[in-house]
Formats: structure tokens, C-alpha cells, sequence
């Protein structure tokens, strides 16, 4: 996966070349399409490469990535301020993330390792293996939930780490590539497709994709003043029943609804 900074006019050109992009088939192949509202805005800070991202308890959950930068979060919403923070050695990539049970769990990219941490004092409390690369990371209570930039997403047990069960993500489009960071809302898996302005929501027992939730447009061009990545990065607050989105090196975080939208807009 590669991880280059993208402007806003790349990430543009990219968004319009990936295959089927913007195109959907209609209402009959099952599929419900979004697009959104902004309800509120909170700062983010701008240098944090977004790979995982978590709300819990009234606290973002960041994990962020490159190499020497990475890094494990716990940020005050409403002002953007980091309050507790462990860096990564300089030879892992940071990525997706999962509160689950009083742990933090924490992906890296191509070194095959996910850092178990304690959720207060981010002490790493345990290391464990995956023969892929780890992207996104999320629970249903039950199992992790991981993506590893294909179309398939591995169910892992939250004690040994040892896959479960695998499903494969396809739509009217086809397999859905480039899952990214993931959040398990209300019995779906909600997955950026990295590259893209889009999420996809996605039933955890078949893979079949139920919604596309379309973000373009999110943050404005005239609000960028430093180099922004693409949309990574979805929150739950499973209390007040809010949605959170940002991305990676974005100035800001979105709380923002979900509208529905006409098929023949994508």
C-alpha cells in the first residue's frame, strides 16, 4: 500500500480513474446510496497520518503511521489536544486500531505485527503475528475485524488472534478492493475504500456491500493550508448514536449524518 502524501488535485485525478468509480447500478441490486451532512466540526491535527481511529468514552482513539512517525493516540475531542501519546519504534508503520475489552490492539503495515496495548497506560502488554498486512482494525464484541488492502476481511479471535473466519466484500461492481479503516456500526462493517471519497457499508456475514456513503466535497479546498492525505478514518459513538470521519493529515474531524441520496447520483 502505498503511502504518499496526495494533494487534492491528485487525489481528485485518482478518485475518477479507479475502476467503476462513481457508478453504481441502481436501487435493485440491494445497494442504498448516501450522501451527507455536517452536523459539527473539531480540529485534528494536521501532521497525524490517520490509520486508525476509534471514539470510546467521551475520547478520540488515533493511530497514525509512516515510518518515524507513527504513533498511539488518546485526544480530546472538542480541542483537538493529544493527552496521552506512545510513539512506535522507527521501523514499524502504524495502523488501524481497536478498543476492545480495556486493551487497545494496533495493526502495522508490512511487518506483521499487531502491538497489544493497556488502554490507560498504553503499556504494550503483549505482540502477536498476522501473515498479511494489517490496514484496518474494528470488533462486533465479539471477533476483531481486519482488513489487509484487498477485498477480504479476516475475523480473528480477540484472545489468540487467530483467524476465524475470512469474507470477501463484493457489490453490483464486483469484489470491492483497498478496504482501508473500519468501524462496525449497528451490525455493519463500515470500510474506507482506500483512494476514494467513498465508504462502503458492509454486511459482516456475506460481504455483500448494503450502502455507499459518498463523502466528496468534505473538506473544503480553501480550508487546506499544509499537504492533506486521502479520507481515512471512521468513529462511532455508540451512546449518542454519532458518526465521526477525517482523514489522513486533515485539519479537522466531521461529525456528519448520513443523507439518503439517488443511485443515479453515483
Amino acid at each position: 500500500m502505498a503511502r504518499k502524501v496526495i494533494g487534492i488535485g491528485l487525489l481528485l485525478t485518482l478518485f475518477f480513474s479507479w475502476p467503476n468509480a462513481g457508478r453504481a447500478e441502481g436501487p435493485e441490486d440491494g445497494e442504498q446510496y448516501y450522501t451527507y451532512s455536517i452536523i459539527e466540526q473539531f480540529p485534528h491535527d494536521p501532521h497525524a497520518f490517520t490509520q486508525g481511529f476509534v471514539y470510546s468514552d467521551g475520547f478520540f482513539y488515533e493511530g497514525t503511521g509512516l515510518y518515524g512517525q507513527s504513533s498511539l493516540r488518546k485526544v480530546t475531542p472538542e480541542n483537538g489536544e493529544v493527552i496521552k501519546k506512545r510513539e512506535l519504534t522507527e521501523n514499524l508503520f502504524g495502523e488501524g486500531i481497536a478498543v476492545y475489552q480495556g486493551k487497545i490492539i494496533q495493526l502495522t503495515w508490512r511487518e506483521n505485527l499487531g502491538l497489544v496495548y493497556d488502554r490507560e497506560s498504553f503499556a504494550v502488554l503483549e505482540v502477536f503475528s498476522y501473515p498479511t498486512e494489517g490496514w484496518g482494525l474494528t470488533h462486533d464484541g465479539k471477533h476483531l475485524i481486519m482488513s489487509d488492502g484487498s477485498s477480504t476481511l479476516t475475523f480473528l479471535d480477540p484472545e489468540t488472534f487467530a483467524p476465524v473466519r475470512r469474507i470477501e466484500v463484493t457489490s453490483s461492481r464486483g469484489p470491492v478492493e483497498n478496504l482501508n479503516e473500519l468501524e462496525y456500526i449497528k451490525g455493519e462493517i463500515y470500510a474506507n475504500i482506500w483512494l476514494t471519497d467513498y465508504i462502503v457499508r458492509i454486511d459482516p456475514q456475506t460481504g455483500r456491500v448494503t450502502g455507499w456513503i459518498d463523502l466528496s466535497g468534505l473538506l473544503p479546498p480553501d480550508t487546506v493550508r499544509g499537504a492533506v492525505d486521502v479520507l481515512n478514518g471512521i468513529a462511532y459513538d455508540y451512546k449518542q448514536d454519532r458518526i465521526f470521519v477525517t482523514g489522513k493529515l486533515w485539519p479537522f474531524v466531521f461529525e456528519i449524518q448520513l443523507l439518503p441520496a439517488a443511485a443515479g447520483n453515483y
